[in-house]
């Protein structure tokens, strides 16, 4: 059959925010930016043994929950930093939740019903940190499935009006950037700092000073930052000791907020209750246990974050520097956890300490629905899933938080 003769009509979103259909030959097919309902026309179909990936050709009938993009870059770029722009509000959390779902009903064996996906607060305008790519003297993002092709992004809709007005001074000064292979981080941090990070190889950067006076000819602003690959990131413009801008901090702060209080509340009363804050980053759920009356210790493997911490948090939980799995066997037995790992998930080594640990409540957040199902079913041998939400915390993306609570059996 050729390719314009294959039409399919899409039944709902994958993790990563394909849409998914079924071929005349019976494979499963994805496709970006398609809606559940479309029915369509599909081109440069590229098939494998059990699946296949194809492109939209044409829609010949639209699904219901298809609707304009806003942002011009989605359509005309093919702009791939947002994967759900072309659903409702309402059709997004719907496929968040039904992805979440799936992956424990698969992965952790579980028989569950999708998840309630709690909504942000705002749709656009959210992000206080954007990454953008130079290529040819482009400042911009990758299109869908072109890893080696770079657009110039003329406005994010996604960032905050700070890192937006940030980004069109960087890009009149962009003479001072490498003109390829770097990446451009913009961020406004807690105090609303503004900072350009720009991380790559090679030899040390020198356009900092003349990206910084640019900025603040145009009324911005804000510290330069230097990252060498593998090396230590500094400063070069604008402070002599600023904000440490290249620790991890959530991206949605607002929402952020949202999920640690939730998990927080989930633990039930801790007060005098000794608690574990693993991967804790620069302490903000630390700071909520400790509110709530807990004995905290917290493990977070980025000693720049540690010392973040410190300066920020109150001085009675104890901080340890180190990787989950090495420090579990020292830290004093828990009554409650709340573990908030990487994409990756936790350690196995970790997700052992902590059947070990004997604590009576876990509060698991996760960006990654997929690896949280595994290391719950890791966990099944003794905790059982009391509850899971979904928060969007990354709306027009197919990304989002899941918290996860488990309960000794």
């Amino acid at each position: 059959m050729s390719e314009t003769e294959t039409i399919v009509t899409i039944r709902g979103i994958a993790a990563g925010g394909d849409g998914v259909a079924t071929m005349p030959d019976g494979r499963t097919v994805f496709v970006p930016r398609a809606a559940p309902g479309d029915q369509m026309r599909l081109q440069h179909v590229k098939l494998h043994a059990r699946f296949a990936r194809a492109e939209i050709a044409s829609v010949l009938e639209p699904g219901a929950d298809r609707v304009m993009p806003i942002c011009p870059h989605y359509t005309a770029d093919r702009c791939g930093g947002c994967q759900l722009m072309h659903l409702t509000a309402a059709a997004q959390r719907a496929a968040k939740g039904r992805i979440a779902g799936d992956a424990f009903r698969r992965i952790a064996h579980l028989d569950i019903g999708d998840p309630h996906v709690i909504e942000s607060p705002a749709e656009f305008g959210y992000r206080t940190k954007v990454t953008f790519t130079m290529q040819d003297g482009r400042l911009g993002y990758h299109p869908v499935n072109q890893p080696g092709r770079v657009f110039d992004v003329e406005d994010c809709l996604l960032a905050d009006l700070a890192v937006r007005r940030l980004h069109t001074a960087v890009r009149a000064a962009r003479k001072h950037l490498p003109r390829d292979g770097v990446r451009v981080v913009l961020r406004s941090d807690r105090a609303f700092g503004l900072h350009v990070i720009v991380l790559g190889a090679g030899d040390a950067w020198t356009g900092g000073t003349g990206l910084q006076n640019d900025l603040a000819a145009d009324g911005v602003a804000a510290v330069v930052w230097w990252h060498p690959e593998g090396g230590t990131p500094r400063a070069v413009a604008g402070a002599s000791d600023p904000w440490p801008a290249t620790v991890f901090e959530q991206v949605h702060p607002a929402m952020g907020q949202v999920v640690r209080r939730a998990a927080v509340e989930s633990l039930g009363n801790i007060t005098g209750v000794q608690a574990w804050d693993l991967y804790a980053g620069i302490g903000e759920s630390t700071v909520e246990l400790a509110e709530g009356g807990a004995a905290v210790v917290s493990v977070e493997s980025d000693v720049r974050a540690v010392r973040v911490a410190e300066t920020l948090g109150p001085s009675g939980p104890r901080r340890i520097a180190g990787l989950v799995e090495d420090q579990a066997a020292i830290l004093p037995t828990p009554g409650v956890i709340i573990t908030n790992p990487p994409r990756v998930g936790m350690a196995e080594r970790a997700t052992d300490a902590v059947l070990r640990s004997g604590a009576r409540r876990i509060a698991y957040i996760s960006c990654d629905p997929a690896t949280l199902a595994r290391d719950v079913a890791r966990l099944s041998g003794r905790y059982a899933l009391d509850s899971l939400q979904v928060f969007d915390q990354f709306p027009q993306t197919a990304h989002m938080e899941c918290l996860a609570v488990l309960e000794q059996r």
